[in-house]
């Protein structure tokens, strides 16, 4: 590389660094070359177009000497960066300037300038060495504010949050007043309904210490065990349906194994509800010996015994685990109304305390009893029972509302199952919201002056037809041998009808 000409010393001197001045101006005219119509006093700088007349420019705050042009640097002007201006004599010099090492080039001179050598240093025109300034030292001042403004957002985002959550608190807060006030009211609307349950829930849910069970996100561990494989290309049962188009599990002899589920559910405890209204007491008996030999045997239960006369509740000897809970309540003239009303006390007795002492309901008809293993394989978050006259019919024959003013209507085209009333159940929160949502409906349709045709049954089916059960008991759990010829595919009768006079015992 040459070396610099004595009269080009005070050139390669670091000198200040020029401000940088940011603006927006109309643009000027162009020269017949298309360059900039710049003078030597004009400010170096470079600039974006805007549009509609306009330019955004980057240029020193102090002007220099630049003539028109990109790079019109030629021997004998001055050197564009601001420093007291010295002529070019001689060979050029070692100057690094990127704009002056291009003017060389362009005017043919010999130059030291090569492509490899870098285009940065000291001594830099007032342009390079701007945008230089701009990108280079305020990196920090740039990520600076980037970091500002993370914890800002993330501070508000935060605050925003804590409004509504602060909100639902004091709601929550006045729900639970409420419901102190009210215990035997009737059930409220479906929003304080959900600021309740989610209250109760919290409540329950802090309370619980246990493995949980499998309504509840965490899985229980189970023990080793020593069961038989399953057979993924032998199915135990293929002359039924084991499946809804909706993957919930229809529960068939041979479909499970008891064992497992045992072990799964160990530390649950299942309330059994049953209405012994009038002279249906007199079959209590039967239902809680039969109960208490075949019902969620080794497990913790609770039966909650709706009466209008606990003085008629028969003693009988129970397993380690389970009691007898008998609830007073008051009785209706028609059997009809006490169907009715059951959904309505089922809601309010979920509210009040079986969120606080169990973790499923099962709920059924007392004219009935236990005549084989009935276990935790019906437990689910939501489940209904196949009605035994309708499992096989289609669903033009279901004997839904068909009328549309009732909000238990379901149209001819639509249905899945008929479900019977007698057996329905799930988590105590889901229960709470069937029966609730039943109820209101009863009492809307009752004030239009219209009654169901299978009162709760057929609210019962409209609800589980918007809300699909995630369990679908067979007609084994619920079976009629005086009314139905038993078929081959029932392999167990688990919970059959007692033969009665329904017209003595439901009047009287």
């Amino acid at each position: 590389m040459a070396e610099p000409s004595p009269a080009l010393t005070r050139c390669n001197k670091r000198q200040p660094r020029p401000p940088v001045r940011l603006g927006v101006e109309r643009e000027r005219g162009t020269d017949q070359s298309g360059r900039g119509g710049g003078t030597g006093g004009a400010s170096l700088g470079c600039s974006v177009p805007l549009g509609w007349g306009w330019r955004l420019s980057l240029a020193p705050s102090r002007p220099t000497l630049w003539l028109p042009g990109n790079h019109p640097l030629s021997p004998g002007t001055a050197c564009s960066y601001p420093h007291p201006p010295k002529p070019w004599v001689g060979q050029p010099s070692s100057c690094d300037c990127p704009c002056k090492t291009q003017a060389l080039r362009a005017s043919g001179l010999p130059g030291t300038w090569t492509p490899q050598e870098p285009r940065t240093g000291p001594f830099m025109c007032p342009l390079h060495r701007a945008q230089l300034n701009f990108w280079g030292k305020s990196t920090k001042s740039w990520l600076c504010l980037i970091l500002l403004f993370a914890v800002l957002l993330g501070f508000y985002s935060n605050v925003f949050n804590l409004i509504p959550r602060r909100q639902t608190e004091e709601s929550q807060s006045l729900e639970a007043h409420h419901l102190q006030g009210q215990r035997e009211g009737l059930p409220l609307s479906q929003g304080e309904n959900g600021v309740v349950l989610q209250r109760l829930l919290l409540e329950k849910k802090e309370s619980n210490e246990g493995d949980g069970h499998l309504d509840t996100c965490r899985i229980p561990e189970v023990p080793r065990l020593l069961y038989p494989k399953a057979q993924l290309l032998k199915p135990s049962r293929v002359d039924v349906l084991v499946m809804t188009p909706w993957f919930a599990p229809i529960i068939w002899d041979g479909t499970f194994d008891s064992a497992i589920l045992d072990a799964q559910f160990r530390d649950t405890t299942i309330g059994l509800t049953v209405f012994a209204i009038k002279k249906y007491v007199v079959f209590l008996r039967l239902f809680l010996e039969t109960a208490e030999k075949y019902f969620m045997v080794g497990h913790k239960v609770t039966y909650y015994v709706f009466t209008d006369r606990p003085a008629d509740v028969p003693q009988i000897a129970l397993r380690a685990g389970r009691q007898v809970v008998v609830l007073h309540v008051g009785s209706y003239r028609r059997w009809q109304d006490i169907s009715m009303h059951r959904m309505e006390m089922i809601s309010n007795f979920s509210r009040q305390r079986f969120l606080h002492e169990v973790d499923y309901l099962v709920c059924l008809d007392v004219d009935m009893k236990f005549s084989d293993h009935v276990g935790v394989e019906i437990l689910a978050p939501l489940f209904g029972t196949l009605h035994p006259v309708f499992y096989a019919a289609d669903r033009q024959s279901f004997t839904y509302e068909r009328r549309p003013l009732s909000r238990a209507y379901i149209p001819r085209d639509e249905g899945d199952f008929y479900y019977a009333g007698g057996f329905f159940g799930g988590s105590v929160p889901e229960v709470y919201r069937l029966t609730t949502a039943c109820h209101q409906a009863m009492a809307a349709d009752q004030a239009q002056g219209i009654e169901a045709i299978w009162h709760d049954e057929s609210h019962l089916n409209r609800y589980l037809l918007s809300h699909k059960p995630s369990k679908v008991l067979s007609p084994e759990y619920l079976w009629d041998e005086q009314m139905l010829q038993r078929p081959p595919l029932l392999r167990k009768l688990r919970y059959v009808a007692v033969p009665k006079n329904h017209g003595e015992i439901r009047n009287r």
